[in-house]
């Protein structure tokens, strides 16, 4: 008998105040009470090429009936972003030793762009990347795809169908065989509009996210993945369309900043 499928609210691309980007407000227990006011059912926390944030908001998480997927959103050396998701600690652990080895040593400006701080469960400050996390890593896109398979991740290209760091505006499109898991695109546009124009890439599953770095953002944009329960292997399904799982892109909140 076939598994009951369900559908569940999914925001899978969040920063913390990790990233330089992210607002000082995004701490873990800050982004999960969003995510929980805003019916999310499934978040991933996916800072700049550092993972040092996933671990306790999964455990804030795990408490208060989220499910939070580990993840990063790598900067090729094409300076690409790319998400990739990972399922266990020990596979987060080895994919931080990854990019610890190739991310530039360059030190934060914490002036010009930003503070990149670990905090704890409680808001306390309990760490600091000292490299500039956004800045491109020594490895190209085939070169991130093959590590994070190697571990046993997902890689998925962000927000294909955007004006800068993409695919799309690396390297003027995406490559017909590139090798991936699936494509997010962002809210400014469908995934049968993209698809009018990029038929060739119809093979891949999409998600689009909100790419929130302010806790008032988280949720503007979700998917609704259709599983029968959460977890990480549920949402690799549901990203390949196998046994019967798939995943609506393009839900949005009324009146989310930004959406046309």
């Amino acid at each position: 008998m076939a598994d009951e499928l369900h559908p569940y609210k999914a925001d899978l691309h969040i920063h913390t105040v990790l990233s330089p980007c992210g607002d000082l407000e995004m701490s873990p227990i800050n982004i999960v009470n969003r995510a929980l006011e805003r019916g999310l059912d499934m978040i991933a926390i996916t800072d700049h090429n550092t993972t040092r944030q996933v671990k306790v908001t999964q455990k804030i998480g795990r408490d208060k009936g989220l499910f939070v997927l580990g993840g990063v959103e790598v900067t090729s050396q094409e300076e690409a972003h790319c998400l990739s998701f990972f399922e266990t600690d020990e596979q987060l652990d080895e994919f931080q030793v990854f990019l610890d080895e190739h991310l530039p040593k360059i030190p934060n400006d914490e002036d010009r762009f930003g503070y990149q701080l670990i905090v704890d469960e409680n808001e306390e400050i309990v760490g600091e990347e000292e490299y500039h996390l956004l800045n491109g890593i020594d490895v190209d896109i085939d070169g991130i795809y093959e590590e994070v398979h190697r571990i046993g991740g997902l890689f998925v290209p962000a927000h294909v169908n955007k004006g800068t760091t993409s695919l799309t505006s690396q390297l003027g499109f995406v490559p017909p065989d590139l090798r991936a898991d699936g494509l997010e695109i962002n809210k400014f546009v469908t995934k049968e509009d993209f698809l009018k124009k990029n038929a060739y890439l119809k093979k891949f599953g999409f998600i689009t996210d909100s790419d929130a770095h302010f806790v008032n953002n988280i949720g503007d944009v979700y998917n609704v993945i259709h599983m029968a329960h959460r977890s990480f292997d549920e949402f690799r399904k549901a990203l390949k369309g196998e046994d019967g799982r798939w995943i609506d892109t393009m839900a949005f909140r009324e009146g989310a900043a930004g959406i046309r």
